[in-house]
Formats: structure tokens, sequence, C-alpha cells
């Protein structure tokens, strides 16, 4: 049996993506927003959705042009992270149009015998790292195999404490997603979860593809729209209609968790909501994802100091992580930027399903509802 304080103190600590943003300083906010008057209006160019044929890239990816767009967000819901809007130019590439499945992933399990980082024993290493210095490695007892799963709660609670509605799920694992009760023979065709980012790296290898950068993924994730508040438009319902598999607080609040309640609290088939304009699903939505670049908090107002109003073309990101805002973990605690939202995300907590919405997570860390999708450059 594990025990409720070391899982409180090590590993939840480890796993939980802490939803928080600190503001910019007066004066950094007063510079974005002079900034943001300076910036170039982007032309509005009607996009086309083009498939691949199997010869330029794999089937089942789509190409997204590439271009100049207007990267972050100055949206009364945007948070300093954001923060400012920059003018960004990336190259062209073809990227899967939806997220990576479970049957997919498992043809890339029975082709390598590939163990993912939730069907191992943790590394102390990985996971002190995350921790304030000084913190003594608990006994070997601690360490099993399993990932973080959203669990939620009976009641309503405050939201200030993840731990409220996440656990640590021994023999959680992307076969298992929430327990090892649980299993994935239903549910192929849904978004493959509790891979880390290391797994994405040897699935993407293995693929010959690789992740998006976070500009490219931005870019796909506006579909032609400019500034739109979704990847659809700007308003979060059309006709009525959720657009996304995003938790609806009109049927019941998060986290509340109660079998007789409606509402997604898992993920859905790839495709279920309407494609954006380059023909992407579940862009925004449905599970995170896993993208290149190191996370800097302040990465975007950086961009700014360095480069002006120059155009940024093909962004690669910081050299390393920082992260001065999650509660317990060091500020230079190694993070992978995660973009698109989940199941969770809703209007009273997260609102990540819009395409500027930006964190951090430990690359070791694989969750219940964080998955990924690829990209390619070169000619099939």
């Amino acid at each position: 049996m594990i025990s409720r304080q070391y899982m409180g103190k090590f590993t939840l600590r480890r796993r939980v993506i802490v939803f928080a943003a600190a503001l910019l300083a007066a004066a950094g906010t007063a510079a974005v927003m002079l900034y943001f008057q300076k910036v170039t209006p982007i032309p509005v160019v009607t996009p086309v959705v083009i498939h691949s044929d199997g010869q330029n890239a794999p089937v089942g990816m789509v190409w997204i042009p590439g271009g100049e767009f207007l990267m972050g967000s100055e949206h009364k819901k945007a948070q300093a992270n954001e923060k400012p809007v920059h003018r960004v130019k990336v190259n062209g590439f073809w990227m899967d149009s939806t997220h990576v499945t479970n049957d997919q992933f498992a043809a890339f399990i029975r082709a390598t015998n590939y163990r993912t980082t939730a069907e191992q024993i943790p590394d102390w290493d990985t996971i002190k790292v995350q921790l304030p210095p000084g913190v003594a490695r608990p006994p070997d007892s601690i360490f099993v195999p399993g990932a973080m799963v959203f669990v939620g709660n009976s009641d309503q609670v405050y939201l200030n404490d993840p731990s409220q509605w996440w656990a640590y799920v021994p023999g959680a694992d992307w076969r298992h997603p929430t327990g090892p009760n649980s299993d994935i023979e239903d549910i192929g065709n849904h978004p493959v979860v509790q891979v880390s980012y290391q797994d994405a790296l040897k699935y993407a290898e293995w693929a010959d593809k690789r992740l998006p950068t976070e500009a490219e993924w931005e870019f796909a994730a506006r579909g032609g729209l400019n500034q739109a508040t979704y990847a659809w438009g700007d308003q979060l319902e059309q006709d009525g209609e959720m657009q996304a598999n995003i938790w609806d607080v009109k049927k019941r609040p998060f986290p509340v968790v109660s079998p007789a309640a409606e509402g997604a609290v898992t993920t859905s088939a790839a495709g279920t909501y309407p494609k954006n304009g380059y023909g992407l699903y579940d862009m925004t939505g449905n599970a995170w994802q896993w993208v290149a670049d190191w996370y800097g908090f302040e990465y975007f107002a950086s961009q700014v100091t360095e480069n002006g109003d120059k155009l940024i073309m093909n962004p690669q990101g910081p050299n390393q992580s920082f992260d001065p805002t999650d509660p317990g973990v060091p500020g230079n605690a190694p993070k992978r930027v995660i973009r698109g939202g989940s199941f969770l995300c809703n209007e009273a907590y997260c609102q990540s399903y819009r395409p500027s919405a930006r964190r951090g997570s430990d690359p070791f860390s694989p969750m219940s509802h964080l998955g990924f999708r690829l990209v390619t450059d070169s000619s099939k």
C-alpha cells in the first residue's frame, strides 16, 4: 500500500499540472500594450483542406500551408503566459488530422515492444528535479508503476487544490487509462493518453515524424482564423452546440463525478467534433497535446524584447524551461509545452480550449488527459 502522505508529498506534486499564472509586472504590462498597438494586422486567407494521398506524407495527415500569423492573445480570457501577441511565420508542414489513437499506438507497441513511462518503476532522478532542493528520497515501496488519473470528487470543492480530483493510480497506463480495472478494448479510436513526452518521442521516431513546435501547433490550431478566441470562432457554442469535448458546467459543476450525471469525463472518439479550417480535428478539447518546445512562462514576452516588432521566423522555443508560478516546484524544473486543453477544461476552471492557451508539464509525467499528434516536413 502506498502511503497517502508520500503520495501527496512526492508523486502528486510532481505529476499534477497547477493551473495558475502570475500577472506581469505593471511596467511589463505597459510595454506589452505599447507593442500590441504596433502589431500589423494579418490578411485573412481562406484555407483549403488538402489530405495526403500517401505519396507526399502518410495517409491521415493534412497540409498546413504555413505563413504569417499573430501568435498569443490579448483577450480577456488570456493568461499572462499567452502575452504579448507577436508576429510569427512558420513554414508549411503536414500534420496528423487527429490525435494519435489507441489503435495506432498499439501498432507501435506491437512493432517495437516498447514499454512506456507509466509501465516502468518511477525514476527518482526525474522526480527529484520537480521537488524543492533537499527533499529526501522516499522508501522503495513508493516507487510502483502507474500514472495520474482524473478521479473527480463527489462534492463541489474549491478549485485551488487539484489533489481533490487527481490521484496517482498504480497500474494506470496507456492500456489502462484510469487504472488496472480499465481497458481500451472499445475505444481504439480515442486519443491515446497516459503517454509521457518521452513516449511521444519514441512513437515519433518509429513513425518517422516529429512533434510540432509550439508555433506550428498554434498556427495549425487557428485554422486560418486571425486571433479568434476559439479554433472555430469567437463564440463557445454554435447553434447551441459545443464544438469540442470539454466539461459542460451547465450539466454539472466541475469536478463533480456521479454515475447518474451527464457530461464528458473522458476522451471522445477522434473526429467526433467539427474539423477546423485546415481539416484538423480536436485541436482543442478532448486531450492535451505534447509539443516539442521547452516551456518558458515568459517566453512570449522575451521574444518581443529580443525582436521588437520584427517578424519571428520558425521559433523553436527557449533553450531550457522556466516557470516561477508552480507552487512547490523549482522554477527551472524541466517542463515541456502542452497545448489544446482537454475534456476537463471548462468555463469555471482552466479554459485552455483556446488556440493561444499554453501550459508546461513534466516530460516524464503521463496523465489521463494528455496525448499527442505529429507532423512531418519531408515527402514520403
